[in-house]
């Protein structure tokens, strides 16, 4: 691959919202497998099926969009740690190449979902408001390192300084495809004061040089991360999409930059 080549990394923004409950519901009923249909039948309460069903069609519709397998069509299957993928025919997909992968993440309300055309890509969202019972939780699982970034700061300041590191965190072990998984403690992020990762010590069997991060707030209160595994001569670009692909609108592009290296790195990159 030639030195600089530029990869799309395509991000979509979905706020409930975004969608008319009855046409989520009408969608569904069209495009959603008989696994999601029933998963979403088992839902008690009306505002998580909701979510659930607009979450699923976003997917189905920005897979169409980039793979050329209609809605209905697209075959998902998951991975025994219950990751995602789309199941590609053996001629390749209707829009070109073989290599897909794409991750999904949803949270009060809004939907984040992340598509690269190759190598993996991991996306989690947060809202800020979600409470402050859980927090001690959360950053009881971070790195030393991370734990006394956290504890310097206090109120407001300290829960964002949880949830940016919380929302990396997740975006890396769902890229790797490894959930709940990976220890969070086995792996460290050190943050720029505002927004932005200033670099990345990987757990014992990763290399920093492999991964791009961003951190955004597409809206107010909303935190959303993304990691993406890239080879050694590409450089990512992300187009933010906001709102439910009806049609291709011009997208916001950010530059994924390089995080520095913290730490040996154990693997040939």
């Amino acid at each position: 691959m030639p030195p600089g080549t530029v990869t799309p990394v395509k991000l979509w923004f979905c706020p409930n919202d975004e969608l008319a409950p009855e046409l989520a519901v009408a969608l569904a009923a069209h495009w959603l497998d008989a696994d999601e249909q029933e998963t979403a039948g088992r839902f008690l309460f009306e505002h998580d099926r909701r979510q659930y069903l607009v979450a699923h069609a976003l997917v189905r519709r920005v897979l169409a969009l980039e793979s050329g397998i209609p809605e209905a069509e697209s075959v998902i299957w998951r991975s025994s740690r219950g990751r995602p993928f789309l199941q590609k025919p053996a001629e390749g997909l209707p829009r070109g190449g073989r290599q897909l992968d794409f991750n999904l993440s949803h949270a009060d309300g809004h939907n984040v979902l992340g598509v690269v055309r190759r190598h993996r890509i991991g996306v989690d969202v947060e809202r800020l408001d979600r409470g402050h019972r859980s927090l001690d939780v959360i950053s009881g699982t971070f790195a030393r390192e991370e734990r006394e970034w956290v504890a310097r700061a206090v109120g407001r300041e300290r829960d964002r300084r949880v949830l940016r590191l919380w929302t990396l965190k997740e975006a890396y072990s769902k890229g790797r495809g490894l959930g709940l998984g990976l220890s969070f403690d086995s792996f460290a992020f050190t943050l720029a004061e505002d927004r932005g990762v200033v670099s990345f010590r990987p757990p014992d069997d990763d290399c920093p040089e492999r991964w791009r991060f961003v951190e955004l707030e597409p809206a107010p209160g909303v935190l959303v991360a993304v990691a993406v595994l890239v080879g050694p001569d590409e450089e990512p670009v992300l187009q933010l999409h906001h709102g439910f692909p009806w049609r291709r609108a011009a997208p916001e592009e950010f530059v994924l930059p390089r995080p520095l290296r913290a730490g040996p790195c154990p693997c040939p990159c």
